[in-house]
């Protein structure tokens, strides 16, 4: 669920793995359709890395 997340809004992925000021930052990056991609991405491995913290 947390991978689809994170390619439709990724900044409320963010807020779900307790990375605010993350999550603002991908707002503003989000907001652009340029900025959409690498937002995306980032979120996925912000996720795939917080997914191996906590295994």
């Amino acid at each position: 669920m947390r991978l689809l997340i994170a390619l439709l809004v990724p900044w409320l992925l963010f807020f779900t793995i307790g990375r605010p000021f993350a999550g603002i930052l991908c707002v503003l990056l989000h907001l652009t359709i340029i900025g959409w991609l690498p937002a995306a991405v980032w979120a996925v491995l912000a996720w795939r890395d917080y997914e191996a913290k906590m295994a």
